[in-house]
């Protein structure tokens, strides 16, 4: 059966999050700092849903040493369990290639330790400020210490890295982008590099990442709805540039674990 804290938003209960922005001179490399903590003393393990975007992350947990995250191509889920907090680092997506040196892909659907990307001497700030303050102000204390780690270990300027990246903000921005032949002509470039940039730069496909944000409409959809009204599923997939309403169902099932409808009532 399916555990109860899931609906409805009841996890909010025992766990919340946050995030900040980047300040404008790490705008071209953060996408955002984000933070969760969440309280299980005396209940059950809690298995959270998280939905993959095509970004390398940085965790500070107080449960687990610092990691780089990479991609993941499929649904994640993970365990929360006993009281915990952890702050996180989501780059752009197609500017971690200069912070690794090497391809992306080489860490997708991976966690690494962060010493191997940002060194032995990684002066992260300690994520336990979050269960014990004001979590919004921690966050922010975070974020300025972290800043000044990015500042101190900013790679070399990447144009390629940097025009990839461009391309990933027009996916995202451009609903009428759906399939990797409008991506090769409208960038002016051939499948095959095409495939070979998002691999080195962002770590996943570009079929993979233009599905990815057409299906972020669709939770985007069930974020702004009224609670009593109904979603035309139908007409949707059709706005999308699905054939029909069942390959949009299949698609987003595969990418979030479960169909739109369970989805959508965990929230």
């Amino acid at each position: 059966m399916r555990d109860s804290r899931e609906l409805a938003g009841a996890w909010s209960r025992f766990q919340s999050h946050g995030f900040v922005p980047p300040p404008p001179d790490l705008a071209d490399l953060v996408s955002r700092y984000w933070w969760a903590r969440w309280n299980l003393r005396g209940e059950p393990d809690y298995v959270q849903l998280i939905v993959p975007y095509p970004s390398v992350q940085l965790t500070l947990s107080t449960d687990a040493p610092p990691l780089v995250r990479g991609v993941c191509r499929g649904r994640i889920r993970r365990t929360l369990s006993g009281r915990a907090a952890v702050f996180g680092v989501t780059f752009r997506p197609g500017v971690f290639r200069r912070f690794l040196n090497a391809p992306v892909d080489s860490i997708t659907d991976r966690a690494v330790p962060a010493t191997t990307v940002f060194g032995e001497d990684l002066p992260a700030p300690d994520p336990a400020a979050l269960l014990d303050t004001d979590p919004p102000a921690a966050a922010e204390t975070m974020a300025t210490e972290l800043g000044r780690l990015l500042r101190a270990r900013r790679p070399p300027d990447d144009p390629v890295g940097d025009e990839v990246a461009g391309w990933v903000s027009d996916i995202a921005a451009t609903p009428d982008l759906r399939r990797v032949d409008h991506l090769t002509s409208r960038y002016g470039v051939g499948a095959r590099r095409l495939q070979r940039l998002f691999a080195e730069h962002v770590g996943i496909s570009p079929k993979w990442v233009i599905r990815r944000f057409r299906l972020h409409e669709v939770t985007q959809r069930m974020a702004t709805r009224a609670a009593a009204e109904p979603i035309d599923w139908a007409a949707l997939a059709f706005e999308l540039g699905y054939a029909d309403q069942a390959h949009l169902v299949r698609d987003f099932t595969n990418m979030f674990g479960e169909p739109p409808t369970s989805y959508a009532a965990r929230y």
